[in-house]
């Protein structure tokens, strides 16, 4: 039996999807806070259980008779670790024989805000002793095409990232990924840099959205202090602030670039290109 963690978010039903095409729906269990919200995964015929990061009781009885489990990290800022901590704790006691984790690109080094806790969950998982696979995902194209609708009606993207190259792959990209360690042998304790094929600046990615879009589309660069208060002014929470600031200005020291090819190797052909995820995000 195969879990994944988080299976009602994006990552995790492509995850499930990807599972489905290569073992039965019998031999997945998508473990989710609220199984209620579950409709389109009970549609797939995969059994859907409770698990709550914040109950450790329920993180028990969800992998329960679980031989692999794909961690899928959780999503607050400063909460993240312990979360962590309570999933490989009842992966522990029930047995689990490999966990995989979706950890950040370069998460041993990178000195972004987001990197501490997936550190610490790498550490955390290692001194586990539970046999592990690292899956360090880099930046996700969806983070850039998900803001298109804005970014044409003003025809321009706000950002403070100036040169900055962003090595994205997408969200289908990551699960390829996760499915592949999940179903072979021969990817266990070993860690993987995870980052699309080729790299993008967001001057070069505005260029295509225009070319594309058959309109202006420009970047516009500012100051971090100008993007932070844009940002505060549209109503964003002030963790989330945070994150896009500190992405944007290390982006530019190379945090999120990588010549890595682990994800194309992993998935059997060229990851996602910018070009291609604006194409379809404008047809969306």
């Amino acid at each position: 039996m195969i879990a994944i963690t988080g299976a009602n978010g994006n990552l995790g039903q492509l995850v499930v999807k990807g599972l489905l095409e290569k073992i039965p729906a019998n031999q997945i269990v998508a473990a989710v806070r609220d199984p209620e919200k579950s409709g389109a995964l009970l549609d797939l015929g995969v059994e859907v259980r409770k698990a709550d990061y914040d109950r450790p009781e329920t993180l028990t009885d969800a992998l329960t008779g679980i031989e692999k489990l794909l961690l899928i990290s959780a999503v607050v800022p400063g909460e993240r670790f312990r979360q962590h901590k309570a999933v490989i704790d009842a992966a522990k006691e029930t047995g689990v024989q490999l966990v995989a984790y979706t950890s950040m690109l370069r998460a041993d080094a990178s000195t972004m805000l987001l990197a501490a806790e997936h550190k610490r969950t790498e550490e955390y998982l290692k001194e586990s002793g539970l046999t592990l696979v690292l899956l360090r995902n880099g930046w996700y194209l969806e983070n850039n095409t998900g803001a298109l609708a804005s970014a044409l009606t003003h025809g321009a993207i706000m950002g403070c990232a100036g040169q900055g190259r962003f090595a994205s792959a997408s969200r289908a990209d990551y699960a390829g990924a996760a499915v592949t360690v999940l179903t072979q042998l021969g990817h266990e304790n070993k860690t993987y840099e995870l980052a699309g094929d080729h790299s993008f600046s967001m001057y070069e990615f505005a260029e295509e959205v225009s070319k594309q879009a058959g309109r202006p589309v420009v970047y516009n660069n500012v100051m971090p202090a100008e993007y932070e208060a844009a940002l505060l002014s549209f109503g964003l929470p002030r963790m989330i602030v945070d994150v896009v600031i500190d992405t944007d200005s290390k982006s530019s020291k190379g945090d999120l670039d990588s010549s890595s090819r682990d994800l194309a190797n992993l998935i059997g052909r060229d990851t996602t290109s910018f070009s291609q995820a604006i194409k379809l995000a404008l047809q969306a």
